[in-house]
């Protein structure tokens, strides 16, 4: 398995050379400067690859060509975003770069409620609390129906926050759950949230499959002629989210995707902490049974709630068996050298880390600071090795 890292380019705090020091080899990035619809210009792409290759690195994913919210909607001049995202992936393949994450969550992308949740070591975590989400939604945001999406004990729970919570607590909560957007430019107040959640209006599970659809018949078989990987990042977490639905949280909807369009370059990538979230999915049996179509991992733990409250965890604590996980993907990575001409590795990147140390000091995007993923990194180096990789 490559050992990879998130950067965020210019607007990362964390500098190529300090992650060389982590030992990871190979960098993980997109252009997240560019609004979403719009062509990845080869030049761009040339001088961002030339900076990452300087300080010693491949660019071995792209992560995200994001997708207009367009596509997600079914609206729009969708035949100019699907030709611009065509021409998005043959500038990145004509430079070597053929991995390619995505998501398909309407609006938002993974949602947290906390950012610096406290730690028994003195660290801080992201966490998701189902009370505060539930707050949000129905007292501060007042989204219709929103009290059928919670039961009973976090409703109580929601109403007795709210009445108690501050101007600031309120803010910080709204801040919290617009934090999951990095390269979006969109950042919304609850009047703009309000707003933007009005063009979703009536869509349905089978309207945003039917675009899901639509999406892969697009751009698939360009991605095929071009030996581009695409790969499906999970919902996060694999649930709705302010009465949106969400269609990549389960083995169900992941069936549904490799079915939609039967291809090696319409994949996954395995997210542990994102599906370990939801207490009806078996991490490592989801790996396994789709271990052939996973071209990326995102490898963190989750510690779950019975009341749909999570916390990240260490990576090897919470819930998921990081050991069995990184047996299957090592087994999978020896079939493929074995059956497979050409690349045969699994990229994967430490995926969210506590916040440690100076880690408090830096202004790192939120989940993503240096020496929490350095532990994260290391500790699954560890696995990997004992393992006999």
């Amino acid at each position: 398995m490559k050992e990879t890292w998130r950067w965020y380019g210019p607007l990362d705090q964390i500098q190529l050379s300090e992650i060389r020091q982590t030992g990871a080899v190979g960098i993980v990035t997109a252009l997240h400067e560019i609004p979403y619809g719009e062509v990845w210009h080869r030049n761009t792409i040339v001088k961002r690859r030339d900076k990452i290759k300087a300080a010693g690195f491949e660019w071995d994913v792209v992560e995200s060509l994001p997708l207009h919210e367009d596509i997600k909607r079914g609206m729009g001049d969708l035949s100019t975003l699907f030709a611009n995202y065509r021409q998005s992936m043959a500038n990145l393949a004509n430079e070597g770069i053929q991995i390619i994450c995505y998501n398909f969550m309407p609006l938002l992308d993974w949602t947290r409620t906390n950012l610096k949740s406290p730690l028994h070591n003195g660290g801080t975590c992201l966490r998701y609390s189902a009370f505060l989400m539930a707050a949000f939604e129905i007292c501060m945001l007042k989204r219709k129906d929103a009290e059928k999406d919670y039961p009973s004990k976090v409703i109580e729970g929601a109403y007795n926050w709210f009445a108690r919570s501050t101007e600031k607590e309120q803010s910080e909560l709204l801040n919290a759950i617009m934090a999951g957007l990095p390269g979006a430019y969109d950042r919304y107040d609850v009047e703009g949230l309000r707003y933007a959640l009005k063009s979703y209006d009536g869509l349905s599970v089978d309207d945003l499959r039917a675009n899901y659809q639509l999406f892969l018949n697009e751009v698939v078989p360009t991605a095929q002629e071009l030996g581009i990987k695409l790969c499906v990042h999970p919902d996060d977490p694999p649930r709705n989210i302010l009465g949106l639905p969400r269609i990549v949280s389960d083995s169900k909807d992941i069936d549904w995707i490799i079915n939609a369009f039967p291809s090696h370059s319409n994949g996954l990538t395995l997210c542990s902490g994102s599906l370990g979230a939801s207490p009806n999915n078996n991490v490592v049996e989801i790996a396994q049974r789709y271990a052939d179509r996973i071209h990326f991992a995102h490898l963190r733990n989750v510690r779950k709630e019975p009341d749909g409250s999570f916390e990240e965890t260490a990576h090897l604590e919470g819930d998921t068996d990081m050991a069995a996980l990184c047996k299957i993907l090592l087994d999978e990575e020896k079939r493929r050298r074995q059956q497979i001409s050409g690349d045969w590795q699994i990229p994967y990147r430490p995926d969210h880390g506590h916040e440690l140390l100076s880690d408090t000091e830096r202004g790192t995007f939120p989940g993503y600071p240096l020496i929490g993923r350095l532990r994260g990194l290391a500790e699954i180096r560890g696995v990997i090795h004992a393992l006999g990789s």
